[in-house]
Formats: C-alpha cells, structure tokens, sequence
C-alpha cells in the first residue's frame, strides 16, 4: 500500500484539486492522510467530504501551525503503507503516477525512492538520472518522491527550506539513493500560498541577487552545506 502524506495550511481549494487528481489514480491501493497544519480557511470541512467518500482510505489529522516538515512527520508517523510519498495540497497526478512509481521502484531493489520531471505552472522542469555527486552540489529532487517507508528518515524541522534537499543528502548519507522517471508525472498549481518553495528565473540568482527571494535561497544553501559539509 502506498501512504499519501498532505500537509496543508490554508489551501482548501487547491487541496480539493490534489484529492480529486488522486482519486482518479490507476492505482489504488493507498491511503491518504491529510495533515492540517493550523489552517485558518475550510480545510476540515473539505476533509470531511472526502472523509465521507474514501471512509477508511481517508484520514485527517490537525495541529497547531508548526510548519511543513512538522505536518509531513506527523503524516508519516500515522502511515500504515510499505511506501510513502507527500504531496503538498498545490500538486495535481497524472492518473498514472502511483501506477508508475510504484512499478519502477519494485524493478530496481537497489533504490530507497523514484522521482520523475514535473510541471510548475507552464514550466517543465525535466531533470535528469539519479547522480550522488550532483545532489551535493545542488538541489534537484522534489519532494513528491515515493519512497520505501523504513528508509524515510524524518525530515528536520529545524531546516525550514530547501528541506527537500536536506531530505535526499540525509539519505545519501545512510546508503540510500533514488531513480528518475523520464515523464513530467505531477504538476504544481502556482499562485496564492503554497507549502512548495517559490520558483523564480535561473538569471535572478546572478543579475538580481538582491532580490529577497534569491537572498532566502542563498541563506537556505548555506545552511544545507553546512549541515552536510559540503
């Protein structure tokens, strides 16, 4: 059984979206835990719907706002599947997507997780095969990776971005490595608020570096390194 971990903060609508793009899946032999993170908008009353409609593939679990990782932990702990993957509440599946992941994991024992390519909003981020040097030098895994559960370290809740990042080297650095699917699988809704770290244009980070953003992320860059000496 695969777990779906949602953590969400104020994101009602686009977490009705996420659910439906799950239901629809090819594959379906999951469950889905949602993890309110202290919303302030209708979360519970959308989860309450689907409560009613997936019964007890269904779960709902609230808490005070204590930021993503907290919320996806906290998923975790309640996880019952071998496999576990966490999907913000801004992400839509391609309805093969569980079907896929899933497949190419059980073909390659050698992996703790598989990714795939991913649309954020119009733009394709195709990415590339699974290279240890590379995660070193940069970050390039999304989190909405499926995962064998009993190798998901936790994430932690001290780094409050780029935690994806800190995710995969953390596994790296426990033996655990991942492999890549070829095929945009999921997409991220952009505008209003979103659990997934802000894109902007690679040219921003050389010609606009004052830019707040850009300036969060180099903060965030250090930190990661500096965890993981590198």
């Amino acid at each position: 059984m695969i777990s779906i971990v949602i953590p969400v903060y104020n994101g009602a609508d686009k977490l009705v979206r996420c659910l439906e793009s799950i239901k629809k899946q090819t594959y379906q032999d999951f469950e889905i835990i949602v993890v309110n993170d202290g919303s302030k908008d209708n979360v519970a009353e959308v989860a309450a719907r689907y409560k009613q409609e997936l019964a007890l593939k269904f779960s709902f679990i609230e808490q005070e706002n204590q930021g993503v990782c907290a919320a996806r932990n906290r998923g975790a702990r309640a996880a019952k599947g071998e496999l576990i993957i966490f999907c913000d509440a801004d992400l839509e599946m391609r309805p093969w997507m569980l079907e896929k992941m899933r497949a190419v994991l059980a073909a390659h024992h050698e992996a703790s997780f598989v990714y795939s390519s991913f649309y954020w909003g119009w733009k394709l981020f195709r990415l590339w095969p699974y290279d240890a040097q590379k995660l070193r030098q940069m970050p390039y895994i999304m989190t909405t990776s499926l995962m064998r559960r009993e190798h998901f370290p936790g994430f932690d809740v001290r780094i409050k971005k780029l935690n994806d990042w800190d995710l995969w080297l953390t596994m790296l650095e426990q033996g655990h490595t991942g492999i890549w699917i070829d095929e945009p699988l999921f997409k991220a809704n952009t505008g209003g608020f979103q659990t997934m770290s802000s894109w902007v244009p690679g040219f921003a980070y050389k010609l606009l570096p004052f830019l707040p953003t850009v300036k969060k992320y180099k903060k965030a860059l250090a930190e990661v390194k500096q965890k993981h000496g590198i």
